[in-house]
């Protein structure tokens, strides 16, 4: 009988310690807003096209988010502005012969661990600006619009920059 009740308390103990980083996680998840632009395929055209969409996306986002100070403003600025994104994104679409249009949507969704430069975002539930590119099947860029990881000052005018790209080139340069 003892070794049931112990074994009841260390069952309850490890429940509990569970539930408490699984809440301590979801809180950290709540400081971020993400963005995803997901590419209608892995076809390298559909790849070429995200990457365009996703500077034309960036590069209308990034005045309006300019000074942001918390999340809250973020999300309002964003989901005020998703027909523009949408606009945005079906114009670059349609200028480089896409046969297909987005959709746009702030949500929360579930996303795996993924690591930005040094940071860590763990699994779970995050609010996410998500623009689909006609089946939205092919795999995604994605960074985070706040805090604004993706942008960097220089000379005063915000502008995006990339680590994982960067990476890339870097590798791209050792293997030439």
């Amino acid at each position: 009988m003892k070794k049931l009740i112990i074994c009841l308390v260390l069952i309850v103990v490890v429940i509990t310690a569970v539930a408490a980083c699984s809440a301590d996680r979801d809180t950290q998840n709540a400081d971020y807003l993400r963005i995803h632009i997901r590419a209608d395929s892995n076809d390298d055209i559909d790849q070429t096209i995200k990457y365009r969409v996703k500077d034309e996306v960036v590069e209308y986002l990034t005045p309006l988010l300019e000074g942001v100070s918390d999340k809250r403003e973020a999300m309002k600025i964003v989901s005020d502005n998703l027909d523009g994104i949408k606009k945005v994104a079906d114009a670059s679409l349609l200028s480089q012969g896409a046969p297909y249009v987005s959709t746009v949507k702030l949500t929360e969704e579930q996303f795996p661990t993924r690591t930005y430069g040094g940071l860590t975002l763990e699994s779970g539930v995050y609010d996410a600006l998500i623009v689909e590119l006609g089946s939205g099947k092919g795999d995604n860029w994605w960074c985070v619009v706040f805090p604004p990881l993706c942008f960097v000052a220089d000379s005063g005018k915000p502008q995006y920059k990339s680590l994982i790209v960067d990476a890339i080139k870097k590798l791209k340069g050792w293997l030439s």
